[in-house]
């Protein structure tokens, strides 16, 4: 009795499976005119996101961000390295985006994606102007050593909205940061002390007692929006961007002032309107992320 249901209900899913290959847009639109996406979100919501300190031992600081299947890992060393003669009493920051070809079927073997130097450079140019890290207290010694912060950030998986995913996994392993422990060797260059080592007394005093934190300060938070005709979507999926191509991207920072905004191309104009949305859910965005940072690293406290 129940099987001429049970083919029918097969046999309409693969219509709708079909309809969803063959015209992508009209199927993503049916569903835009009811306020809802195709995985069941409203449209202004951002997908389940997860955050997880310490993911790589091996490193400084590290962790893994999840923004629903889009996931990003992100691991810091550190390295002494010889201060500028125009910043002598700062260190550096050096960013680098990864996008392995595990991470999504159009990133080839051998063939480094497009995509992966320019948010390398936006990455590096958002910690920077927000104002997150303060480069002097990566100064060991004035003219002489300081601290290089190497930030790798391995894509995962590119389900859409990797610029906002990348940036939440620095700012975390940031958050998880310790700066190790250094000394002056014989020959008066810049050692680190080994963790067996560290607390024990030493032939030479160390220039950091301990492994210490970053003062992180105006951490900068983001938000991608698609915009299509009246539409605007929160946090898209990599169908969504592939579909609809036009997306604004905002990022602010902890004190809610604006840290930068990015415009892909498109066929739609940016108006006053749809920016002024677009940054409202960034700052509603910024305060879910926020508490999802702070409860990482209460996490990582307890542990």
């Amino acid at each position: 009795m129940g099987t001429p249901n049970a083919v029918g209900d097969w046999s309409s899913e693969m219509e709708v499976s079909a309809f969803r290959r063959l015209f992508p847009l009209r199927y993503y639109e049916r569903h835009l005119s009811e306020s809802i996406r195709p995985d069941a979100r409203p449209l202004k919501r951002a997908r389940d996101t997860i955050v997880s300190l310490g993911a790589v031992a091996s490193s400084d600081g590290s962790a893994l961000a999840k923004i629903g299947s889009t996931t990003m890992l992100a691991a810091i060393k550190m390295e002494v390295m010889t201060p500028s003669v125009d910043s002598p009493d700062e260190g550096s920051v050096a960013v680098e985006f990864h996008m392995p070809p595990i991470c999504s079927p159009v990133v080839r073997p051998g063939r480094p994606a497009e995509v992966a130097p320019v948010t390398s450079k936006q990455l590096f140019d958002c910690l920077l102007s927000s104002g997150m890290i303060d480069l002097k207290e990566l100064s060991l010694i004035k003219g002489k050593a300081a601290w290089m912060a190497y930030l790798d950030i391995y894509c995962l998986d590119a389900d859409g909205a990797l610029f906002d995913a990348a940036l939440l996994s620095a700012v975390a392993a940031f958050s998880h940061l310790r700066i190790p422990v250094v000394s002056l060797n014989d020959e008066g260059r810049m050692v680190m002390v080994s963790k067996e080592l560290e607390g024990e007394k030493l032939d030479k005093e160390p220039v950091d007692k301990e492994r210490r934190k970053l003062s992180l300060k105006s951490i900068p938070f983001s938000l991608t929006c698609i915009l299509h005709k009246n539409y605007i979507l929160a946090d898209p999926t990599f169908e969504e961007e592939s579909i609809m191509e036009t997306f604004i991207t905002v990022v602010l920072n902890s004190s809610g002032q604006l840290v930068s905004l990015y415009k892909s191309g498109g066929p739609v104009l940016a108006h006053t309107s749809a920016i002024q949305e677009c940054v409202a859910l960034t700052r509603q965005r910024m305060k879910e992320l926020e508490e999802i940072i702070d409860e990482a690293i209460s996490t990582m406290e307890i542990d």
